[in-house]
């Protein structure tokens, strides 16, 4: 009974949308979907029969091997993949991308194929970058395989520096049981094209790693692929560079350099655990406040296709750079073709050289593979909607991550809209209100020490926001006095090091058609006789529209001013009250630039110059990064800047924004043991501008208004039941946390 009224509550909320473009949505978002298991495997299969390929597997301890690095889903191209989503038509043949790496050649490269159809794939073909620039074997992201030859030789420098580490730390690196060194690597590889050498930090092998390095740091040349040719360039201990580890061995046992004595170990030391300390004051025998659904879910996942109070769309999971969404409808009407995320950074600075080297590009180590088991009540609401992801990175099989996306409703806990009308005399005339509700889809890359947590989240009233927020181990390096111009000391030996995030998005917007326009709006002053005052003037503000006509009027760069509404509209169509229908971008966040324009390593991540930036959608202009940036961001395979360069004209165009949102962080002391989210979510609202004709969110039947009755009395009026069922989940608490081949 309740179930058949709430269905018919759902379908009143809902405003009629044709069944057809419903039918069409969901048939086109098939398209989208992440490649399965199955379609994996035979790609490997047919790639690995094609003898001119000459391809081992990845996990072969060679580094002269030809072998698969990366295979994800290859989207089509947009005009291909409307015909399905707007007329119904057969949708193109599915496709994989697969990044192979030659190293088993006379000059050793990587290549990227495009193989199809799937699921039984017969042919490839090589894909190129605008510009088509050769992918250099040096930009490759660095392997398993890879990190197990560096990994043995630290445990040569271990062999030669163990007395110093000893005696230094307490700890060793290689053959130990107990008090073990573990290391981080840093990067860029270098300080120019083609190089490969890399700053490597050691750290107390214990938990929060992170945040216990011991003051020793090696620069090992990886460049040859035979691994027992690498060096060690260069090494840095207690703020001293030495040329060799024999260098430093020789003047450590001649007196010659100040030598370094950390603090004897404290295993009862909670500093970089999770482990609850100190005095709180709530109650810990019973549990705080649920989330919760009372008679059942509001909202539909079909494969990777969502409906919920009037959205749709399709999301999947890059491999390569994470949570994207597509054909996204409110209502049936597109608002984007395509939410992606492109890029997260974090550039740091500080006295060691590790941290003068750190210069993270986060999609060059797999990102969108990083997204690790969700824990139910913690990570997501225990009433989520839990999906598991495949990735094929760096692995001979696909990889199967536990529970990596959650789809949940939940409530804001702040209405949507309120109102209470005051009579003026003690009472009121009537009080209404709307609580507000939202879907969210969220997943997570954990990228080495931080934790991104990636939400899109879907409001009743036709608004969407894409936010990030950061979460764990700051990264650390060895504290020295010099270092305080670049952080804050946060244990004894520890700086935590000051960096800025920035995180890139590409908005494909489709406001009521293809054909759109931008126009970014701010005040300004005016001075006129008062009217009804002759002997006065008015000072007051007045809307003044800028109408942006290229490319390049449209990229905003950071440092200068920016306007206070971005607005995307449709030139062709309007609502009822004559307004032209649109959607504009709103930010949250105070991001800045992190290098000057075109100073080395800035010329890999030149979107980072525009918090915005408005292009016309182009099919070779799909992702503003790539996964080879991070090791080769002097020369980049892709290129931001030539986006715009041609200075295209952008009115009446189907056009894309890029955004830039981001935040700096200066480390303190209530980072210890992990940067918490609150004030560290920063991101961007899409809000609906006269794209209505009134707040959609009217629609909802959970509107409660009251007014009194005859007698004064108040008398209810709502449109959902007020009986709620069952308030909490019977499941109890369980967390894998494993990921494996399938």
């Amino acid at each position: 009974m309740w179930f058949s009224w709430m269905l018919l509550l759902a379908s009143l909320a809902t405003p009629t949308v044709s069944s057809r473009t419903r039918e069409w949505a969901h048939h086109g978002a098939a398209m989208f979907a992440d490649l399965t298991p199955t379609e994996m495997k035979a790609v490997r299969d047919y790639l690995h029969s094609c003898s001119e390929l000459g391809l081992t597997l990845a996990r072969d301890k060679s580094l002269k091997k030809n072998s698969i690095l990366l295979m994800e889903l290859h989207v089509p191209r947009k005009h291909e993949a409307l015909r399905a989503l707007d007329r119904g038509q057969a949708k193109p043949s599915r496709q994989a991308r697969v990044v192979v790496q030659f190293g088993n050649q006379a000059v050793p490269n990587v290549t990227e194929y495009v193989v199809s159809p799937l699921p039984f794939p017969k042919s490839y073909q090589v894909k190129t970058f605008k510009g088509e620039r050769p992918i250099r074997f040096e930009s490759r992201p660095i392997s398993s395989v890879e990190y197990e030859h560096l990994n043995k030789v630290l445990e040569k420098v271990g062999a030669k520096a163990n007395k110093i580490l000893q005696e230094s730390t307490g700890f060793t690196y290689g053959n130990c049981s107990n008090r073990c060194l573990t290391f981080s690597d840093i990067a860029p590889r270098g300080l120019a094209p083609e190089e490969r050498r890399t700053w490597i930090m050691l750290q107390k092998f214990v938990e929060g790693y992170f945040i216990h390095p011991v003051g020793f740091e090696v620069l090992v040349n990886h460049k040859d692929l035979d691994h027992e040719k690498w060096t060690v360039d260069k090494v840095w201990y207690n703020g001293q560079y030495f040329d060799s580890v024999e260098e430093l061995v020789e003047k450590y046992e001649k007196g010659t350099i100040n030598k370094l004595k950390l603090p004897e170990h404290d295993e009862e030391d909670l500093f970089s655990t999770y482990i609850p300390r100190g005095h709180m004051n709530t109650p810990t025998n019973i549990h705080g406040a649920k989330l919760v659904e009372p008679q059942g879910r509001r909202f539909q996942v079909d494969g990777n296709f969502v409906e919920y109070a009037g959205w749709s769309f399709a999301y999947r999971v890059r491999s390569s750079a994470g949570l994207q969404i597509f054909d996204l409808r409110f209502n049936g009407e597109r608002i984007a073709y395509e939410i992606a995320l492109q890029e997260a950074i974090a550039f740091y600075s500080g006295d060691t050289p590790a941290a003068m080297q750190t210069k993270y590009i986060d999609a060059g180590w797999a990102m969108g593979t990083s997204d690790y088991e969700l824990s139910p009540g913690i990570d997501c609401p225990e009433v989520a909607h839990f999906v598991d992801l495949y990735h094929y990175y760096d692995t001979d099989k696909p990889l199967r991550y536990r529970n990596a996306l959650c789809i949940f409703e939940m409530t804001t806990a702040l209405p949507l809209r309120r109102h209470f009308n005051s009579n003026f005399q003690g009472g009121f005339n009537f009080y209404g209100g709307l609580e507000n509700h939202v879907l969210v889809i969220r997943t997570t890359s954990t990228v080495y020490n931080y934790d991104y947590i990636w939400d899109f989240v879907f409001y009743q009233n036709g608004v969407m926001e894409s936010r990030v927020s950061a979460t764990g181990y700051i990264h650390a390096t060895f504290f020295t006095e010099n270092g305080l111009n670049y952080g804050t000391r946060v244990y004894n030996y520890v700086l935590g090091n000051l960096h800025t995030h920035l995180i890139h998005y590409k908005v494909d917007l489709d406001i009521a058609g293809r054909d759109n326009s931008f126009e970014s709006i701010d005040l300004k002053y005016v001075n006129f006789t008062n009217p009804w005052s002759p002997e006065h003037s008015i000072v007051q503000s007045k809307l003044h529209r800028t109408q942006h006509e290229t490319e390049r009027s449209a990229a905003f760069r950071f440092g200068k001013k920016f306007p206070k509404y971005l607005h995307f509209y449709n030139p062709n169509q309007n609502n009822k009250w004559g307004h032209k229908k649109g959607y504009r971008i709103q930010y949250n966040s105070h991001a800045n630039s992190v290098l000057p324009r075109g100073w080395r390593e800035e010329n890999g991540i030149t979107w980072s110059r525009y918090p915005l930036a408005v292009t016309r959608h182009k099919d070779n202009e799909v992702t503003s990064s790539s996964i080879y940036t991070q090791n080769d961001p002097w020369e980049p395979v892709v290129s931001f800047e030539e986006f715009i360069r041609n200075n295209e004209n952008i009115v009446n165009q189907d056009l894309v924004a890029w955004v830039t949102v981001g935040f700096l962080h200066i480390p303190h002391s209530e980072d210890i043991p992990n940067t918490a989210t609150p004030g560290n979510a920063v991101g961007f609202f899409l809000r609906p501008f006269n794209f209505f004709d009134e707040d959609p969110s009217l629609a909802s039947r959970s509107t409660v208004i009251v007014r009194p009755d005859e007698k004064g009395q108040p008398k209810i009026q709502r449109w959902t039941p007020e009986v709620v069922g069952h308030c909490v989940s019977d499941k109890p608490f369980f967390y894998n946390g494993t990921y494996a081949g399938v």
